[in-house]
């Protein structure tokens, strides 16, 4: 892959209009959605700023209390990460500075104060839950320079000048700008071109005030989950380090890629990659995946047919690989051209004008079943295949991949109004799952409802012309019994 220290401009936003401070003290780099030392833009550029202007580099990494749907399971992710890097940065010519919020709004002030210190500062472009919120609040009061930086995707998701409706043509698009230049990569280790000398020591008063400070300083983290004020219901199921990411991503590539194409929509046989909450958090990165995969196929840009829009043929590779690089680079990066594009994406009136026709068409329809948000909550429902199905999401923070579409579309089946059972699947997804409140996760449950999708025949009561599923055409095309007798043997 190309690589190169200099970090493209289409993936670079200055979101104020302040410039460099010259009297500064570092160059900080706030981590906050890119959790990783990694083939990662936004560190590399931070790194670059630092060595033009011979500043330190000074990296904070927080986790703050007062998100919503915050719980102990993304907080333990979370902290993992944290707490490796705090070990790998401690030797490092990159100060980092740790901060896990102790209660509500301990932390108001501290980043601005850090800010008031730097050079400029560079964040992570992420176009999903609070930061295009947080990003433009900033760029009202900050009075620092501060850059956004998207390593999200392969394809720099604010290339495209349009929102893609349909994967056929972002497929086709995606294959004509890769078969003309592949896209440029991160550099792997970032930190290795860092020249500036350690930051001694943090702005006087913030050691005291917020009782953080430098990796290697002795300070404590406040890492009992149980001190602090976040939903303790939702309990831990896997680890956030960065090398954790790792080890997922060569289980995949070692036993489950080479069946991928047939094993991952088998229930019983856990074939998908498992990398969801990595990318989702920032462990892991896509071009890092991308990278591993084209070794294991023995790939190179050269072996690129060309652009077929297909799912297959294009890359010259195995079926299998084939098939995962199509969830990689089309229906994983079609979600952040949507939500980087639209910002209602995840609202209703978002979803296309003949989804939104059907449904509302057929509000009025008689429901057999209607549950309240509790009752899918808790798995009640005369169902056991999606009382499964819930329970695997509640009890691991996941829902198996073919699963997860019949969850959403039998919640539209059983939910008084479509928009109600829009805020139930958001609801559900983004407090249960590791891989919620993510660009690739709105696109599952808004194709639910016909977002990436057209109509279909025949019209059917509550569903109209949106694509219909139910339970028993899973049971005959797959084996679930075990699936069900697992997840429904789970004691709350």
């Amino acid at each position: 892959m190309v690589e190169n220290e200099t970090v493209p401009r289409v993936r670079i936003t200055a979101i104020t209009n302040n410039a460099v401070r010259d009297s500064g003290e570092y160059v900080l780099y706030w981590m906050t959605a890119m959790r990783r030392l990694r083939y990662n833009f936004g560190l590399q550029r931070a790194v670059q700023w630092a060595n033009e202007l011979q500043r330190p580099l000074l990296i904070f990494d927080a986790v703050r209390t007062n998100y919503r749907w915050a719980c102990d399971r993304f907080h333990q992710f979370l902290i993992d990460g944290i707490t490796e890097r705090s070990s790998q940065l401690s030797s490092s010519r990159a100060a980092h500075c740790a901060y896990i919020e102790p209660n509500a709004h301990h932390g108001a002030g501290l980043m601005e104060t850090l800010a008031k210190h730097a050079c400029v500062v560079v964040a992570d472009d992420y176009p999903c839950f609070f930061h295009p919120a947080l990003y433009r609040k900033i760029a009202a009061e900050w009075g620092c320079a501060l850059e956004i930086v998207d390593s999200n995707t392969i394809l720099p998701m604010r290339l495209p000048d349009r929102t893609f409706t349909v994967a056929h043509s972002y497929r086709r698009y995606m294959q004509k700008v890769v078969a003309e230049s592949m896209p440029q990569f991160p550099v792997e280790e970032p930190l290795k071109a860092l020249k500036t000398e350690r930051l001694k020591t943090l702005p006087v008063g913030i050691k005291k005030k917020w009782g953080c400070g430098l990796a290697g300083e002795g300070l404590s983290l406040c890492t009992d989950l149980s001190k602090l004020p976040i939903d303790h219901s939702v309990k831990p199921t896997e680890n956030g380090q960065e090398s954790e990411a790792r080890k997922v991503l060569s289980r995949f590539l070692k036993s489950r890629l080479s069946k991928y194409e047939h094993d991952r929509n088998e229930p019983e046989l856990q074939g998908s990659s498992w990398l969801s909450p990595h990318l989702h958090f920032g462990t892991m990165s896509s071009f890092e995946v991308f990278f591993e995969v084209s070794k294991a196929e023995d790939w190179a840009p050269k072996k690129l047919s060309k652009p077929n829009g297909k799912m297959n043929g294009f890359w010259n590779m195995s079926v299998d690989a084939e098939a995962f690089i199509d969830q990689l680079m089309t229906w994983r990066e079609i979600g952040f051209n949507m939500c980087v594009r639209e910002p209602k994406f995840d609202r209703y009136e978002s979803l296309p004008d003949w989804a939104q026709k059907t449904l509302a068409e057929h509000a009025e329809d008689p429901r057999q079943h209607a549950y309240s948000l509790e009752d899918f909550e808790l798995a009640r429902t005369h169902d056991d295949l999606w009382n499964a199905a819930q329970n695997q999401l509640v009890h691991e923070g996941r829902i198996h991949n073919y699963l997860r579409m019949l969850w959403g579309k039998k919640i539209l089946h059983w939910s008084a109004t479509p928009q109600q059972a829009l805020k139930t699947m958001i609801h559900l997804n983004n407090k249960y799952a590791l891989d919620g409140r993510d660009p690739n996760s709105y696109s599952g449950i808004f194709w639910v409802l016909g977002r990436y999708d057209r109509a279909w025949g025949p019209e059917r009561p509550i569903f109209g012309k949106i694509r219909y599923m139910t339970s028993e055409s899973t049971r005959s095309k797959f084996s679930v019994k075990n699936y069900i007798r697992k997840y429904n043997q789970v004691v709350p």
